[in-house]
């Protein structure tokens, strides 16, 4: 697919990477770049030579949110059908397989916060802000506040929800919204070479922990056990499982199947 609001990379060390590429309007949502974006992350996640994806932003910022040029004058119907089409991406990012890691810089507010927490990993850089800032234009990051809850908890996300306020990276990290604090300059290649260990694990092994690891975290404590017992019994199955072991035991590098 050719992409006009995202540029799609994909490297020799199995990483693939999403720029959002509208820097003219700090990377904001809106319609096409909503259905790119959602569309990209299906098309690695089918990709062979990419394993890992990770997610950033063209210019300035991240992600500052929704474009609010492009929010007037809808019905009710249409407002649900707009904001869906907004949120789509931070649910698919749960529903593929590759390990998805946001590399956030500037402002990632609202939607880009939302997508910062539904990634499954995030670094930031020192002199990043993240914040649910909805609030301050009458408005509320309803959506965005889903992953975020469940990164950070109630209390915290209320308080984000609410409040509206741009956090510091440092309190991003403290309060579990994103893994790593990197130095602005060491950034990008800080944040690809956590991606490149990443990618070198065995991909099977990555794909069947995040599928089950989404799973289990809508079931009840005994139903998770079951679950993940399930998923670990597939896991010693594979192909990569027999392999890691027998490169484990012959003190050698594995070799992985492309998947």
């Amino acid at each position: 697919m050719k992409y006009e609001n995202i540029i799609v990379e994909i490297g020799d060390d199995f990483v693939a990477e999403i720029t959002l590429n509208r820097p003219g309007s700090l990377n904001t949502f809106n319609v096409p770049l909503a259905r790119e974006l959602d569309q990209a992350f299906q098309d690695l996640d089918a990709e062979n030579q990419a394993r890992v994806i990770i997610l950033k932003g063209a210019g300035k910022a991240f992600c500052a949110g929704i474009d609010i040029t492009d929010f007037a004058n809808k019905s009710v119907m249409e407002y649900r059908d707009w904001i869906e089409c907004m949120q789509n991406p931070l649910v698919t990012i749960s529903r593929i397989k590759k390990p998805v890691i946001a590399q956030v810089h500037g402002v990632a507010a609202a939607n880009g916060a939302g997508l910062v927490a539904a990634a499954d990993l995030a670094t930031a850089g020192e002199k990043a802000r993240l914040g649910l800032t909805a609030i301050n234009v009458g408005l509320n990051c309803i959506g965005p506040v889903i992953p975020v809850t469940r990164s950070v908890g109630r209390k915290r996300a209320l308080e984000l929800l609410l409040f509206g306020d741009l956090i510091p990276a440092s309190e991003a990290l403290s309060m579990g919204l994103i893994n790593r604090v990197i130095p602005e300059s060491d950034l990008d290649t800080q944040t690809r070479k956590w991606a490149a260990i990443l990618a070198q694990k065995s991909p099977q092994a990555l794909q069947i922990a995040k599928k089950a690891f989404y799973v289990a975290a809508d079931l009840d404590y005994y139903k998770a056990f079951e679950h993940m017992n399930e998923a670990f019994a597939r896991l010693c199955a594979t192909e990569d499982a027999n392999e890691g072991i027998s490169a484990f035991l012959e003190k050698r590098s594995p070799e992985w199947k492309e998947k």
